[in-house]
């Protein structure tokens, strides 16, 4: 996991602290510090940002030791990486919000949408199970009507997990299916509906509207983008575009175990402004787990 990564960072930041401390013989350092940020898929705006917060640390540093100049260099970028992936903003703990809402006598509904081949349905299993295993009751929302084998892709899901589908034939309107699963999650007491929505391109006009149909009817608690590691800067991209047509306010990493570059989480968040709360690191049901920024610096930045 993020070998690429860490090789990278590794070899510019040696150069960048075998330099005397005056900016201009920390320039061409820098540029490959940054070159690398950029080659292991962190968007070229946070790539200078970071380089530019280890410039500063390094240029405001008085230590003269090698070992002293290189951790003032590592804790800067580890400080650098940890506050583009906790943008500003309450904090979002999701188990709080179910909980919240259940004092209110009301489901939460989180909508979950991504492109083909992200991972968003095995995403979709792997939340109901980690919600299970928190004592929360799921029902699912079958809103991928485009797409012929969605439904029952979702249902065996369903079936192994022991969680209620609700679905419609293939082509109905998928905002009447969510709908229908948020009336049942009400009458019969369940904490969370979690809302499949078709997987697509999202240059599709008209499909995206059908997306944006699905949140006016929903009104979900969190919209929730489900991105693939190894598609880097197209992850960011699709994201983007996800945000400016429904607004996500979390995201969901996938396919992070096969990741080696790793800078597709920089990326998705400065593109969104919304934190990633999960991530998914191999094919179980509990190969999942919540996103810790702190663990995230700390994998891809190689030891002092």
């Amino acid at each position: 996991m993020f070998k690429k990564f860490r090789s990278g960072i590794n070899a510019a930041l040696e150069k960048l602290t075998q330099k005397e401390l005056t900016e201009k013989k920390l320039q061409k350092p820098l540029y490959d510090l940054q070159l690398s940020l950029i080659q292991n898929n962190v968007a070229v705006p946070i790539a200078e940002k970071i380089t530019k917060d280890v410039e500063q640390a390094l240029i405001k540093t008085k230590v003269g030791r090698l070992t002293s100049l290189k951790k003032v260099a590592y804790e800067a970028l580890r400080k650098a990486i940890i506050e583009i992936l906790e943008p500003p903003g309450e904090k979002i703990d999701l188990l709080k919000i179910i909980d919240e809402n259940k004092k209110e006598g009301r489901p939460t509904v989180l909508a979950i949408f991504g492109p083909n081949g992200a991972g968003k349905t095995t995403t979709i299993a792997k939340l109901t199970q980690y919600l299970i295993d928190h004592n929360h009751s799921v029902v699912i929302g079958a809103g991928d009507t485009f797409r012929a084998g969605a439904i029952d892709q979702i249902s065996k899901h369903c079936k192994k997990l022991g969680v209620r589908i609700i679905k419609q034939d293939y082509g109905a309107d998928p905002a009447a299916v969510i709908y229908d699963a948020i009336n049942h999650a009400k009458a019969k007491g369940i904490d969370v509906v979690i809302a499949d929505t078709a997987g697509r391109l999202q240059t599709n006009k008209n499909l995206m509207r059908e997306l944006q149909k699905i949140v006016r009817v929903a009104d979900p608690d969190l919209n929730i983008f489900v991105a693939d590691a190894l598609t880097g800067n197209d992850a960011a991209y699709q994201a983007k575009e996800y945000d400016r047509m429904v607004g996500i306010d979390a995201s969901i990493l996938t396919k992070v175990d096969a990741d080696p570059k790793g800078g597709a989480a920089l990326s998705i968040v400065y593109a969104t402004k919304a934190p990633i709360i999960f991530i998914g690191i191999g094919q179980k049901y509990s190969d999942f787990k919540p996103f810790d920024p702190k663990w995230f610096a700390e994998a891809i930045i190689p030891q002092k």
